[in-house]
């Protein structure tokens, strides 16, 4: 499994890395505008994507979409780091897929050290 993550892209879940089982449908650009994401509603799977490290917008993408009943499977894309991932789960991401250089630089202990991402969502907190 080990070569298998080291050749491909990487997806990163709360138990850990596993290796890209299937591809997007569609992949959005993080300046998709919000109303064509109803368009998108239907998808199995979708992707978007993260160009830089500190571009964000793809986290609002995602809680429209999830806001507008988007139930499929969404996958954050792109240049991402793990202390991302508690934000990326928190805003509706079911995952997310990080090429191999990135997975090397910041192993998998790292980014299971924030799966523990429901703890520290103080809106559901706050909800009750």
């Amino acid at each position: 499994m080990t070569d298998q993550l080291n050749s491909q892209r990487i997806v990163v879940r709360d138990d850990g890395f596993h290796p890209l089982d299937i591809e997007a449908e569609i992949t959005l650009a993080p300046d998709t505008a919000p109303e064509d994401l109803a368009d998108h509603l239907h998808c199995t799977l979708l992707a978007i994507d993260f160009p830089a490290f500190t571009d964000g917008r793809g986290f609002s993408l995602a809680r429209r979409l999830r806001e507008l009943g988007y139930r499929g499977r969404l996958r954050a894309t792109g240049r991402l780091i793990a202390d991302q991932y508690a934000m990326a789960r928190r805003v509706g991401f079911d995952e997310v897929e990080v090429a191999p250089d990135i997975a090397a630089r910041q192993p998998q202990d790292q980014w299971l050290a924030r799966a523990d991402w429901q703890a520290w969502d103080h809106r559901s907190r706050l909800a009750g």
